[in-house]
């Protein structure tokens, strides 16, 4: 099935039915911030927090609470794709992910006397707003942890707060923006698809193609030969 046919299927999502299976599936916050930190892989070492933002988000980030952020204070290239050069990361990939503080985790977390929380809550992405859940089809991204139910066409991810007593109010509200995310998600997989052009990245240069088109990792353009 092709993206636009998968969007088109997107749009037409029930959101009263999205938010029947979330009321199924159950779920509440704990604030244990797993889906905001770094995660252990199964030798024991660690990977850095994960989770993809838009180009829009981003500069939605970047003034966030009266700030003024660069660019890199709010998002890294995706990492898959890249290979490490002598001076770092290299070479192309697609789509932005959350910046990460020295520990690997989202730069936006905090936690205090146990409990986390996001520094940018009301400005927070689309798939942070709607985590542990996403919708299963094609072209749209997974969130952070394996699926491990799902009610549907409504997949829930690893986390603790699942199987916990929602509001119906709450269980509209969260199918919403579950909805908007994945029309979202297919949108600008194909505006990447239609913008995407090969760019031959220098020693020691990231390249992100997203749906705007081809970047530094600093977010400025790179403009395209004539």
């Amino acid at each position: 099935m092709s993206l636009e046919d998968e969007l088109d299927r997107a749009r037409g999502l029930d959101t009263a039915a999205l938010a029947d299976a979330i009321e199924s599936l159950g779920f509440e916050c704990t604030r244990c911030g797993a889906c905001c930190t770094r995660e252990e892989t199964p030798d024991g070492d660690t990977e850095p927090h994960t989770a993809t933002v838009f180009p829009d988000e981003v500069r939605t980030l970047q003034q966030a609470g009266d700030a003024d952020r660069e660019w890199r204070d709010v998002a890294r290239p995706m990492p898959y794709g890249l290979s490490e050069g002598d001076d770092g990361p290299e070479g192309e990939t697609f789509e932005w992910a959350l910046q990460t503080d020295a520990c690997g985790d989202c730069a936006f977390y905090e936690e205090t006397d146990g409990l986390g929380a996001c520094t940018v809550h009301a400005d927070r992405p689309l798939i942070c707003e709607t985590y542990p859940f996403s919708v299963a089809l094609g072209g749209t991204a997974e969130p952070a942890g394996e699926p491990v139910d799902a009610e549907g066409i409504v997949r829930a991810h690893e986390c603790e707060g699942l199987g916990r007593e929602i509001s119906r109010k709450d269980a509209e509200e969260l199918a919403a923006a579950l909805k908007t995310r994945t029309v979202r998600e297919l949108e600008e997989a194909i505006a990447l698809r239609d913008q995407y052009e090969p760019v031959d990245a220098d020693d020691g240069e990231v390249v992100v193609h997203d749906s705007e088109g081809a970047k530094r990792a600093d977010g400025t353009t790179i403009e395209r030969a004539e």
